[in-house]
Formats: structure tokens, C-alpha cells, sequence
């Protein structure tokens, strides 16, 4: 994502553009891995030597907050954050700690219809997001 992007991104939800929010969604887009925060800090280091990890978890949240960033948890309970907001699932590499994204409209529409007729009594789904977890059968 480019600076100008950034930047509309930013002004569309209402935040202020500052050097620290440009340089940490500029990052979280980057690496492209589902970061963590201590990730992130650790790439806007180079340029943003004063940054603190509390600014990041304070930015990051406020990107959440704002639909500009999605949060995803391993089952090492470790939160990443993940720059495609579109409807997505994941693929985690147990053995790895790697996450990917996984597009398939074929299995929202079956996920989405399933949960409509089983009706979950007095719940409302908001989302549906499914995490498939396994190893990798290629060899390194």
C-alpha cells in the first residue's frame, strides 16, 4: 500500500494521519505475514527508532477498531494482525507458527448456509471464520 493510500485509508475512518500510523499500517501491509505487534515494532524500528510497543498495540487496536486491519490468533494463542479485511479464512502451519490467507467463496456460501438453517438460538453470527490447521506435506 503506497503513501497516498495510506493516507485516504487513514482520513476515510476519520483517524489522524500521523508518521507513527502511516509507518505501522505501511507495515503490517509489508510483511504480509499476519505480524505481530513486536513485528511490526521491529520493522518500523529501522526508520522509527523512538516508537514504542505501547504506541503499536494502541495504533494497531484503533486499526482494528476501524476495519483497517483484522486480528487473527494462533493456537499458541498469539495475536497477529492480518491486512485483507475481505471474507477470508486462514491456513496455519502448526509446525511453522506461518499463517495464510484462504480466499474460497465456495466454502463461504456452504459455511454461510449451513449456519442459516441450524438457526444458533439466541445467537446472532456476525462473522464466520474458519482457521485450518495442519502441516506441511512438501518437503523444505
Amino acid at each position: 500500500m503506497k503513501l497516498n493510500s495510506i493516507s485516504s485509508a487513514l482520513n476515510e475512518k476519520g483517524l489522524k494521519v500521523t508518521p507513527q500510523r502511516i509507518a505501522i499500517l505501511e507495515a503490517v501491509f509489508k510483511l504480509c505475514n499476519h505480524p505481530t505487534a513486536e513485528q511490526v515494532l521491529d520493522y518500523i524500528r529501522k526508520k522509527n527508532p523512538n516508537i514504542s510497543l505501547a504506541t503499536v498495540y494502541k495504533v494497531l487496536d484503533a486499526f482494528v477498531e476501524n476495519g483497517l486491519v483484522k486480528t487473527v490468533k494462533t493456537d499458541k494463542d498469539i495475536k497477529r494482525y492480518d491486512a485483507c479485511v475481505e471474507k477470508h479464512h486462514h491456513i496455519y502451519y502448526s509446525e511453522s507458527d506461518i499463517i495464510e490467507d484462504y480466499m474460497d467463496a465456495e466454502l463461504n456460501d456452504l459455511l454461510e448456509k449451513y449456519f442459516e438453517r441450524k438457526q444458533i438460538t439466541g445467537f446472532k453470527i456476525e462473522e464466520i471464520k474458519l482457521q485450518i490447521v495442519g502441516k506441511s506435506t512438501s518437503k523444505y
